[in-house]
């Protein structure tokens, strides 16, 4: 165990995908029967409780290696059908990884552009006599950018910056990366807008975009004032007695981020941030109004990155060098997309999603309401150990979320409170979060480090989850 390393993100999905094909060789094939029902303006496809039935398998040298259809028989998944499950999860989820690519590549832009670190240090001069005020305004504005805009993989770059800013005032490297880390996992776990999380999960469940948005404003109201109270809480403990830091001998050198360049707020980087927040919002207005999809934000994002180059005053080479750095960064977060959606390929070719919904879902229907809602929370945290990515995870899990709900009689926005919680706290403390790991290597804080710091945070915001699940069974949520 000492000599365990956990492989690469993309290694990790695929060896769940071989798992998965093992799997539908033993596990029996099935399938339930499906209706349509209106929500609204929209129509839900939703399982018919009670129509599980078992299908028969095929087996053959042919199916076991390139595949071989039997009619009225399901055949287990070939060693090419393996290897296509990545190419066919790419294509099915081909509009969100372009999406993913998109919305990095145009924060990147506006961190290129000087803007963020501008504000920042106009901030810090600003607040210096009120360091508290000043952290809490950080700590908000990171914590809405994450629970309104999905911001995640983009605040990597901001590390440097935060731990400036945790050194000028006093405090140690694990409070200035906490200042950023925690309202971004916290954030993203109220998902009040996320369009990484809670607007695909409702896309998949056949919800109206934006819908449930009330309680989930709440979460966040919570979740922000617990947060913010447990990491200064911390930070001045530390303060007070630097024996009391969780590495209390670190020096706490910035030499490897080399000369901290002080850069002064200038009016265009007002302008560039302004417009961008107005920006974004008419765009989540328009989701929730006209119905705009992934295809027309990307689309408006592409007009951002067009007005944000014009104000900054760059070239178009000096732009497109900031747009494809904002690429490359985004590789891995938005091919994990259809990686992880090669998961749910392989379930849905060897038929056996039905099979494993009828027996969650038949150990959960014994249960009370509000115990089985919160055993769907819990399923959705263990599966965000195997499935390090929020939408890739929406991608596998909601299509056994949603049915499983219509079973259990819950709605199916409650399951999307579900997978939305179990998904992103866990996100604070597993080592597959291949972000929080990335996050933390250029912080250069060991992993067991954080997770000493971060349990108790996980383990009060996972209690908070239980009764938001039970309080969302209760009023019909």
């Amino acid at each position: 165990m000492k000599n365990f390393k956990i492989p690469h993100v993309f290694i990790f999905l695929f060896l769940i995908i071989v798992l998965c094909s093992v799997l539908t060789y033993f596990i029996p094939s099935g399938s339930f029967d499906r209706t349509t029902r209106n929500y609204g303006s929209m129509k839900q496809t939703v399982v018919v409780p009670n129509s599980y039935k078992k299908i028969p398998k095929h087996y053959s040298i042919e199916a076991a290696t390139i595949g071989e259809n039997s009619e009225g028989k399901s055949s287990p998944v070939s060693a090419l059908g393996v290897l296509s499950a990545i190419p066919k999860g790419l294509a099915d989820s081909a509009i969100l990884v372009f999406y993913v690519f998109i919305i990095g590549a145009v924060f990147t832009l506006i961190q290129y552009t000087g803007a963020i670190n501008a504000f920042l240090f106009a901030l810090i001069g600003k607040f210096k006599k009120k360091p508290k005020l000043l952290l809490f305004f950080i700590y908000m504005t990171i914590f809405s950018g994450s629970a309104f805009m999905g911001i995640g993989p983009e605040t990597i770059a901001l590390i440097p910056v935060f731990l400036f800013l945790s050194k000028s005032l006093g405090y140690d490297r694990l409070f200035g990366f906490g200042l950023l880390s925690i309202p971004v996992y916290l954030g993203w776990s109220s998902g009040v807008t996320n369009p990484f999380t809670v607007q695909i999960a409702q896309t998949i469940a056949e919800l109206p975009i934006g819908s449930g948005i009330g309680f989930r404003f709440i979460i966040y109201l919570v979740y922000a004032i617990i947060g913010f109270y447990f990491i200064i809480r911390y930070g001045d403990k530390v303060k007070k007695n630097p024996s009391k830091s969780l590495m209390k001998n670190d020096s706490f050198d910035l030499d490897e981020f080399g000369i901290f360049e002080h850069q002064k707020l200038a009016r265009k980087h007002i302008y560039i941030l302004l417009f961008f927040v107005l920006s974004y919002a008419a765009i989540l207005i328009a989701v929730q109004t006209i119905g705009w999809g992934l295809i027309e934000m990307s689309a408006c994002f592409i007009g951002i990155l067009i007005v944000v180059t014009k104000i900054s005053g760059m070239t178009g080479d000096e732009s497109m060098e900031a747009f494809t750095k904002g690429l490359k960064i985004m590789i891995v977060p938005a091919l994990v997309v259809g990686v992880a959606r090669g998961i749910s390929v392989v379930l849905q070719e060897g038929m056996i999603i039905d099979t494993i919904l009828h027996n969650a879902s038949s150990g959960l229907v014994k249960l009370p309401k509000i115990a089985a809602a919160e055993g769907m929370l819990f399923f959705q945290s263990g599966l965000n150990f195997f499935i390090p990515s929020a939408s890739g995870q929406a991608l596998v899990s909601m299509p056994l979320m949603s049915p499983m709900s219509d079973i259990l009689g819950i709605s199916r926005q409650t399951a999307v409170l579900a997978y939305l919680l179990g998904d992103g706290l866990s996100n604070i403390i597993i080592p597959t979060n291949g972000v929080l790991m990335a996050m933390l290597g250029l912080s250069r804080i060991p992993f067991e480090k954080w997770f000493k710091l971060a349990l108790p945070l996980f383990i009060y915001t996972m209690l908070l989850a239980m009764i938001f699940i039970a309080v969302a069974i209760v009023i019909g949520y």
